[in-house]
């Protein structure tokens, strides 16, 4: 693959490295596939059960038997094992992180889709229409994967990002997320969305308010109320969360970073960091290094850290 890695950076490994994509057809035995283990334990998982069975072994102790036709979406905080029973024909696909940040994007619809695949559940489609509407495109990511002639990142994160998109509102993500909001709800939902679209651009709050059609005290009333933080501390969070990942996850220098994150200048990004942090950004990396692998709380744990 490609030389397109996350944030547009070279990456000198193979794409499967980042991607996993593999058809299992009806075999004469079962099928164990263990994702915590080896290179593929921090992906985000797809399972597309085609026909017969499947069971998913939690570390919990808890089982879930399967049947197809079945889509299930793991992201790595399910801890579980998979067994594909004799007969049974899936396509299993994943993505590692860094595919994850590009699939989601930067767009409105990104707040949603990363706090969905957050969630320490499985989310399971039955419908029909559903599993026929992401079958293709489950299979188009798996031929892309496939053939090191055409495999291209660029392609395999649109293939995600339209898995996700499908699933997230196929499994009605999109409309739990508008019912039940009132009023107030809805000013911090939509607070939250143009600040996933924004927040490299350091506007300051009273533009959000007028986008919002409301006065930066009403804003603030709002978030203080519902989440106890203002809303240039929910804003400063999301800069905070998004340069955690960036150094934990990329190669990126310091300076990069802060550019991309809208800084005019890396050493004012440096203090913004440490006094948000209480460290430094090289820091902070050096200790993400260190610590890759473990459950190292100082650490950013997934965007759903992110109220």
């Amino acid at each position: 693959m490609g030389r397109d890695g996350s944030g547009g950076e070279a990456l000198d490994a193979s794409i499967h490295r980042y991607a996993r994509g593999e058809w299992h057809g009806p075999s004469l035995s079962h099928r164990h596939i263990r994702f915590q283990k080896g290179l593929y334990a921090d992906f985000h998982h797809f399972l597309l059960l085609r026909e017969g069975r499947a069971e998913l072994h939690f570390n919990s102790g808890e089982e879930r038997p399967l049947q197809g036709p079945l889509l299930a979406f793991l992201p790595p905080q399910a801890r579980c094992d998979l067994l594909i029973a004799a007969g049974t024909a899936a396509h299993l696909v994943g993505a590692s992180p860094q595919v994850m940040v590009d699939a989601i994007g930067e767009k409105v619809e990104s707040y949603s889709l990363r706090i969905f695949t957050e969630q320490r559940k499985l989310v399971e489609a039955s419908d029909p229409l559903l599993v026929a509407e992401i079958a293709p495109l489950i299979s188009g990511f798996v031929r892309e994967i496939d053939e090191p002639s055409r495999a291209s990142w660029m392609a395999a994160s649109a293939y995600m990002r339209l898995i996700l998109m499908t699933l997230w509102r196929g499994t009605e993500g999109e409309r739990n997320e508008q019912r039940g909001q009132g009023e107030t709800g809805s000013i911090l939902q939509r607070y939250r969305q143009l600040v996933e679209a924004g927040f490299r651009q350091h506007r300051p709050i009273s533009d959000y308010a007028a986008e919002l059609g409301v006065t930066a005290d009403r804003l603030h009333a709002v978030c203080q109320r519902s989440l106890g933080r203002s809303p240039i501390q929910l804003l400063h969070e999301r800069v905070v969360q998004e340069a955690k990942l960036r150094l934990e996850r990329s190669a990126r220098n310091i300076q990069e970073i802060s550019d991309s994150l809208g800084f005019s200048d890396p050493t004012y990004f440096s203090h913004f960091f440490k006094r948000k942090t209480g460290l430094s950004p090289a820091g902070y990396r050096e200790i993400a290094r260190v610590s890759a692998g473990s459950e190292n709380r100082m650490l950013s744990s997934g965007y759903a850290d992110w109220p």
